[in-house]
């Protein structure tokens, strides 16, 4: 289209919702008319500020959505730190501070809000702060450093992000709340109590019911007046007592304004000049603001459709539904969540102990049955995803609502699945809903599997939280129409693992390679080859980065540490029983100081040190093996740790030594790999401190013995152990811990935990016969199984550090093995040799087969990828959904696609899959990351010019 008639199109707001109505414009084709200017007040381009709380361990480049700065088409331009002082609506001209006027054609007013800061005396004290932008926590974290005890002003959602923000920094933390409860919008009393006692447990102090009067202090803080209550002694306070619309622009351009406060739209998200639109926190649909991003996005999207000339979207209103992790709790609300319907009923479900509250309401039908209004979950928010759905759906809900609430084994033997409407969203990351899945695996569908579905339909291929939900509405569908339920490991194993389990150890094979073409089909993939070597190492217990084996890894196995969200790695050493020396302690100190890692405790009664980079693993390791620690396999579907009160030892209540018996046992059972993650807990007494009955296994003392408790866990299903045998003597305990491992070992399926293998397997009852009684003649072979474990034992990072072949893997870049990640400078004798083709990078032999590795050309990490074959792929090493610079450390495999096996890169955060040939992601094809010319040179591997790869 000719320049001049060519549309101007100003957005004044570079958050998230005018990040995503930009997005939204680009690829709808709105720049084919219209030039975009948008002006962003902050300093920074659009960053997650839901996620704001994690700027203290990733930084602001992980959380920015537009980590170059600019945007690829060139028909947008981004200008930061840009403010907007007036808005002539006639002249349709917006004047900057200072001074220059740009004119519009269309003008987009997504301004968000500010903190809403309590007019109290104090406010303006130096230590006083708001939790709004990464300028603020920098601010806040430079007042940590000589601040002891802090306070937050606001139980709300920010409230206690804000909190977890202090607590990360290290600071006694109290939250101060005016109403009578944490997250009163949200949350009953109840709730609102059992969130209380959570966050208390992880030592903050919660005062609800509490009004702030003054901030003390002549130049800084010094304290808290709270009205009728004693002052607290504080150093550095933050608000985060709401929010209110930035609006001003509006007033002064003499727009409608809402009541309470925002720019007033119609449907269309029109405010009262024709010309000018508002989305999100400073616009007020139908007079109401809404403070969360997802209306944000609906309105921009809306936007959009209207300047394309479309006519059919409105935004008609928001689902406030919520469901997130606050402080390491699962809360969620939805519908109507507080009884307002003057018939409705509530069901409740609370298990003090376990720290888990949920409610239903309902309301009777006149068929007798019973309706889904509303509800909240705190503590176990995994039946959120089902229940949603259901609100307003009209569908009539089991004869007994509880079963939808109760734990897993006390509820319902149906399936939650059927209770879903078709019209149900069941991945709100891609908009799609039951029917849709449904009809992909229906006859004349296109698929055959859940994987399928996800490839096909998007559903799961974002955050991947809805997978259980996809892969339980197909397998459900066909059992229904009379379809085989396909229980194969994946496309290249048509076998369950157990089955795969038996393969193995009847033939005794010892190499992927031999597996896979005896029983198999293709290269493999990121499920069967971790699948794969756990069997190897279950069976053979050898080192995991032995050889080829070292390419079967899955993330965390690959370098023996747990992969961060920005590319670095946690490392937690082995405390047994949470037993620690002073000595240690120190070393741990040390360790963290000298490499900059961030430390904590976690719940297993460890230490977790975050932020390692891939280069100084090895390092890390050095220091914490010479004091005497070994790994604590926190990175493995391995045992993790076992869990001990202080029993007989020092507590008076103690009846046997936990601590001792929590050593012995985390010692005998270290490294075993297993389908999933091990935990134990060890009571000294009916107390039950160490709450050994939310592990997989769990031993509580009593005036006789033990008792074993098995088949628990906590997490985002949460399940109580049940009693497997009473009453035992020490020898009968490990006898039968070791049959009862070895055989959820050898029969459970890939990542099942030992709960839903207990009961898909038939209920304890069946294990105790196997494992007490020994009905199948098991017992030896078990406890000999159990026996070679125990005596093949060697610590991991030891034996790494002392083989230079396995300390190879650990490098920033293969042609800068000395330069840091992601930025470097070369170092004159790393420098790459220049052809005429591209940049030499390594030697071909350098890249193992089936793996990559990652090569600085030009400024920029390029991952280079060598298959089985020896072809030779090179893609940008950023994982454009997590914005890491990771995806050379990926599992490679291939995937059959229109009757070929595709090669493919596993990213290794959250496992979508990337086409070596087009860099396109084979789960969401809108997505893809840049390839480069590459090809071997006698022996050499040479990359040369990048290339853009378009996205369907």
């Amino acid at each position: 289209m000719p320049s001049h008639l060519r549309k101007q199109l100003v957005v004044v707001g570079h958050g998230m919702v005018g990040h995503r109505f930009v997005q939204a414009a680009v690829e709808r084709g709105l720049t084919e008319t219209h030039d975009i200017t948008v002006l962003g007040a902050e300093p920074r381009p659009a960053y997650d500020r839901v996620a704001l709380t994690s700027y203290f361990e990733v930084g602001a480049e992980a959380l920015s959505f537009l980590p170059g700065g600019t945007y690829d088409d060139p028909r947008v331009t981004l200008r930061l730190a840009t403010e907007v002082v007036a808005i002539s609506p006639r002249q349709r001209v917006i004047t900057l501070a200072g001074g220059e006027d740009l004119h519009y054609d269309e003008l987009v007013l997504a301004t968000g809000a500010f903190p809403f800061v309590p007019p109290v005396p104090g406010k303006d004290l130096e230590n006083v702060f708001v939790y709004r932008t990464i300028e603020d926590l920098e601010a806040i974290r430079a007042a940590s450093r000589k601040a002891k005890v802090g306070a937050v002003i606001g139980g709300g959602l920010l409230g206690l992000e804000a909190a977890n923000a202090l607590h990360q920094l290290g600071l006694e933390t109290h939250v101060v709340e005016l109403a009578p409860r944490l997250m009163a919008v949200q949350i009953d009393d109840a709730a609102g109590s059992t969130l209380s006692r959570h966050i208390e447990t992880l030592g903050l102090t919660v005062h609800t019911g509490a009004m702030t009067e003054a901030v003390l202090g002549r130049r800084k803080v010094t304290g808290l007046a709270l009205k009728d209550r004693n002052p607290l002694d504080v150093d550095l306070v933050v608000f985060s007592a709401g929010i209110r619309p930035r609006d001003a622009l509006g007033r002064a351009a003499d727009l409608e304004i809402a009541e309470r406060g925002g720019i007033l739209v119609d449907e269309r998200c029109r405010t009262s000049d024709e010309h000018i639109w508002a989305i999100g926190e400073c616009a007020a649909p139908g007079g109401r603001m809404y403070g969360l991003v997802a209306p944000g996005y609906t309105m921009a999207e809306v936007v959009v459709d209207a300047l394309l000339g479309g006519g059919a979207g409105a935004f008609t209103g928001a689902d406030l539904s919520t469901k997130l992790k606050l402080l390491g709790v699962d809360v969620a609300s939805f519908g109507d969540a507080f009884a307002a319907d003057e018939d409705a009923l509530e069901v409740v479900y609370a298990d003090a102990v376990a720290g888990i509250y949920k409610k239903l309401v309902v309301k009777e039908l006149a068929s007798g049955g019973y309706e889904l209004l509303g509800g909240i979950l705190v503590g176990d928010a995994s039946a959120y995803g089902v229940l949603r759905p259901l609100v307003g759906s009209g569908m009539e809900l089991p004869d007994n609502p509880e079963e939808l609430i109760l734990p897993a084994g006390r509820g319902s033997t149906g399936s939650a699945s059927d209770l879903l409407p078709d019209d149900a969203q069941v991945c709100s990351c891609n908009d799609v809903t039951k029917a849709e899945i449904v009809a992909a695996v229906s006859e004349g569908g296109a698929c055959d599997s859940a994987a399928c579905v996800t490839a096909c339909t998007r559903a799961g291929s974002t955050c991947g939280s809805c997978k259980n939900v996809v892969k339980k509405i197909v397998e459900d569908h066909f059992a229904a129409t009379g379809r085989t339920v396909d229980k194969s490991l994946c496309e290249h194993f048509a076998m369950t693992r157990q089955e795969l389990f038996e393969v193995v150890a009847v033939h005794g094979y010892q190499r992927f390679d031999d597996i896979v073409a005896g029983h198999g089909r293709g290269r493999g993939c990121d499920i069967c080859k971790p699948a794969v070597a756990s069997i190897l190492a279950s069976l053979l217990h050898h080192h995991v980065l032995d050889g080829a084996n070292a390419t079967l890894q899955d993330t965390n196995d690959a370098y023996l540490a747990n992969l961060q969200k920005n590319g670095t790695y946690s490392v937690v050493p082995r405390l047994p029983g949470g037993e620690v020396t002073p000595d240690k302690l120190i070393v741990i100190g040390e360790v963290a100081r000298d490499f900059g890692l961030y430390t904590k405790v976690t719940g297993g009664q460890r230490i977790d040190l975050f932020g390692a980079r891939l280069e100084d693993l090895p390092a890390i390791w050095r220091r914490l093996v010479d004091a005497g620690m070994e790994s604590g396999h926190a990175y493995g579907k391995s045992l993790r740790t076992v869990k001990s009160c202080v029993g007989s030892a020092w507590c008076r209540y103690g009846v046997q030594d936990s601590v001792g018996l929590a050593v012995e046992l985390e010692l005998r059972y270290r490294g075993l790999r297993s389908p999933h993650k091990l935990k134990g807990g060890v009571s000294g007494c009916a107390r039950e401190c160490a709450e050994a009955r939310g592990k997989d296994f769990g031993i509580i003392a009593t005036e006789k013995g033990w008792n074993l408790y098995v088949g628990g866990n906590g997490g985002a299903v949460p399940a109580h152990a049940q009693l497997l045998a009473g009453d035992l003597s020490h020898d009968e305990l490990v006898r039968y811990l070791d049959r009862f491992l070895m055989y959820y070992v050898r029969t459970a399926d890939r990542l099942q935990r030992t709960s839903t293998w207990l009961a898909e397997i038939g209920g304890v009852a069946r294990v105790r016969a196997v494992v007490v009684d020994d009905a199948l003649g098991l017992g030896d072979e078990l406890e000999a199984a159990m026996a070679q474990h125990v005596d093949s034992y060697f610590d991991e990072w030891r034996a790494t550090i002392e083989d230079p072949e396995k300390l190879a893997r650990f490098v920033s870049f293969v042609n800068a093995p000395g330069a840091p990640e992601p930025a470097v400078a070369f170092q004159e004798e790393a420098r790459a040799t220049t052809l005429t083709l591209g940049t030499a990078v390594c030697r071909l032999d350098q890249v193992q087969r089936e793996s990559g590795v990652v090569a600085l050309v030009g400024g920029a990490d390029v991952a280079v990828f060598r298959t089985y074959d020896d072809e030779v792929f090179a893609l940008a090493n950023v994982d454009p959904f997590g914005q890491a610079s990771v995806l050379s450390r990926g599992i490679v495999g291939t995937t059959a696609r229109d009757g070929a096996d595709v090669p493919f890169v596993a990213s290794p955060l959250l496992k979508q899959r990337f086409d070596l040939r087009t860099g396109v992601c084979l789960d969401d094809p809108e997505v893809a990351v840049a390839t480069y010319d590459v090809r071997v040179v006698d022996g050499v591997v040479v990359v040369g010019a990048r290339r853009e790869t378009i996205a369907s």
